[in-house]
């Protein structure tokens, strides 16, 4: 009890000093048993342990103090408002503001210092940067916050990182370091800091330098700028494809800096959300782009391809993540939304009791031959003129079935979405399970934001013209069907990791969840989609036709619902899936997923 008292003595003491940090006194603080984060004025710090280890005490003081002073110094809205649309570049403009705010704290509190070392050393330690074996594979936002911080507050990068930086310590200095020095005058001042950021992402050449609207003939000497100003008109001209134009400027970039290599630095930090404090706010930076176009009509020549396959992969959850961390995750999972578990639950029994109600036995008396129904052989005691009487079993109508769970994996499921998601296919499974219908939990996403070893590859090759799909594809494979839900439980917190959630292809998701369906022996497959948006992929729709990605998935959907046995039924959060599906359903609030699952499965079920 004294240990209790201990802790909690600790909590109010933390708390106190986050609200005097913040200079809000409506602050919260709670300890969690995973990631840390901060929504709102609530802080979620790691949980100590009840003897209050130092370095764990550190760890929580760290990342206390450092939304503390985000709370304090961070403008949200000012952030949102001059942040860059390239996914890369974001990813450094994110990093670099928490780096802002952290070193202004260190020098203004010098007993911050050592938390926040500490907050940024278990922060590294999931950064891919301290797994890297080349410059390709070093994400460009950790290692230009691990210099900068070095340059404002004198403190060395974490040691483990310390190989990952000078991969492109050189290149950076050569790039940025007068940028660096201007940074470090302007720490108080979040407009005029962002503005040296935006400076720094040009020399960085992970965005472009405005060219102004009343000078656009200054470049004429230069074919690049010509194309460049031509670029900009097309935009302008056609605001309705937004994401398309964008998606082809960002193309054209690569093709026109000369820097390759530099681009490709980016493609690959594949866990880079890491370096965030896992804000929800700084989440939206990778998330990509989720149009809803109009129809257009599908073109009878239409020929989807990919690239190459040579780097796409499928895999289970445990070749991703240890199980040590995958129970981690999967407590967090259950913490994370524990208020939505009893909802959820209630709407699969209601799903358990339709099953069952349809496998029960039901029978046919008063037969001529059969069974003997024992119930009734009383009569024929009292009175021996009554022939015996027998008893048959009716056939029942319920098939053998198979359902799998498709879930959309991509950044702009982050947060509550994927959450709910994952705990309502957790749930189905289990409800599922005892009714004897078998279920797969299969989620689809990409193994690196635009493009990865596929578009490099194709840059090698010289970029040859209308390549296809051009990124790596990862599937990931929660739940096998003949899997006891017992063992894959923990599986789903892998959904909960960061840096997992990346873009989506839905179309080549569909045939690969569709075929390992068409393998099963049972009578009857259902395929059940979980997605928030249209296939979006920066570094296939930037060199193919921007609805690409949506021609191919309408394709595939055509295909499986007008030829194939599978049953074809998705659920849209927050986008209108009924305009490729012919059974779907659209919610608007992820909340709703779990009544949606369960009332499209009991339709499928239900008789005529």
């Amino acid at each position: 009890m004294a240990d209790r008292s201990l802790l909690d003595r600790f909590k109010d003491v933390l708390a106190g000093a986050s609200r005097s940090i913040a200079h809000d006194p409506e602050v919260e603080l709670g300890f969690t048993a995973d990631a840390p984060h901060l929504v709102g004025k609530q802080i979620k710090v790691p949980t100590p342990t009840r003897g209050l280890p130092p370095e764990q005490v550190a760890l929580a003081r760290g990342f206390a103090d450092s939304f503390a002073l985000k709370l304090r110094h961070h403008d949200a809205r000012l952030h949102a408002s001059r942040a860059p649309a390239q996914p890369a570049a974001r990813a450094v403009y994110d990093a670099v503001e928490m780096v802002r705010y952290e070193a202004l704290g260190s020098r203004n509190y010098p007993g911050m210092r050592a938390n926040l070392a500490a907050a940024l050393d278990m922060r590294t330690h999931a950064d891919p940067i301290t797994r890297a074996q080349s410059a390709s594979e070093v994400p460009i936002q950790g290692a230009v916050a691990l210099l900068l911080r070095e340059r404002l507050t004198g403190q060395a990068p974490p040691p483990e990182a310390l190989k990952g930086i000078e991969y492109l310590r050189e290149w950076i200095d050569e790039k940025a370091a007068t940028d660096f020095e201007g940074l470090a005058l302007c720490l108080d001042d979040q407009a005029a800091f962002q503005d040296k950021v935006m400076s720094m992402l040009e020399h960085l050449e992970l965005v472009r330098a405005e060219v102004p609207p009343e000078s656009p003939d200054e470049d004429e000497e230069s074919e690049e700028g010509e194309q460049e100003q031509q670029d900009e008109q097309d935009q302008d001209e056609q605001p309705e494809d937004d994401d398309q134009s964008r998606a082809e400027t960002r193309g054209e970039d690569k093709g026109e800096s000369g820097e390759e290599m530099t681009e490709d630095r980016q493609d690959d930090d594949s866990d880079s959300d890491d370096e965030g404090d896992g804000d929800a706010q700084d989440d939206e930076g990778v998330m990509p782009v989720r149009p809803n176009r109009p129809f257009s009509d599908l073109p009878p020549d239409f020929n989807y391809t990919a690239y190459t396959t040579k780097f796409d992969e499928t895999v289970g959850a445990r070749d991703l993540c240890d199980v040590d961390e995958l129970v981690r995750l999967r407590g967090f999972l259950d913490q994370q939304l524990a208020p939505f578990q009893g909802a959820v639950s209630k709407l699969a029994h209601r799903l358990q009791r339709r099953l069952l109600a349809q496998q029960n036995r039901s029978w046919d008396f008063d037969q001529e031959e059969g069974l003997l129904d024992a119930a009734r052989l009383a009569r024929v005691v009292v009175n021996p003129a009554h022939s015996l009487s027998y008893k048959m079993e009716r056939d029942t109508d319920f098939r053998d079935t198979v359902v799998t769970l498709l879930i959309d994996n991509s950044g702009s499921m982050r947060g509550r979405p994927i959450g709910i998601a994952a705990i309502s296919a957790d749930i189905m499974a289990r409800t599922l399970e005892r009714c004897g219908v078998k279920t797969e939990i299969l989620g689809f996403t990409t193994r690196a934001w635009k493009g990865g070893q596929s578009r490099e590859q194709w840059l090698a090759a010289g970029r040859p013209p209308k390549p296809g799909r051009l990124n790596d594809l990862r599937h990931i494979i929660y739940k096998q069907a003949d899997e006891p839900w017992r063992r894959a439980k923990a599986n789903l917190g892998l959904m909960m990791r960061e840096g997992l959630l990346k873009e989506n292809i839905d179309g080549e998701a569909l045939l690969w969840a569709h075929g390992r369906l068409l393998a099963r022996p049972e009578e009857r497959r259902i395929l059940m989609v979980i997605s928030d948006g249209a296939p979006v992929d920066d570094s296939t729709l930037s060199v193919n036709n921007g609805t690409y990605l949506e021609r191919h998935l309408r394709q595939v959907i055509a295909w499986i619902e007008s030829r194939s046995p599978v049953e074809l039924i998705a659920i849209g959060i927050g986008h209108d899936v009924t305009r490729y599906y012919k059974r779907a359903v659209t919610i608007m609030d992820a909340e709703q997923l779990g009544g949606a699952m369960v009332e499209q499965l009991a339709a499928l079920f239900d008789k005529d």
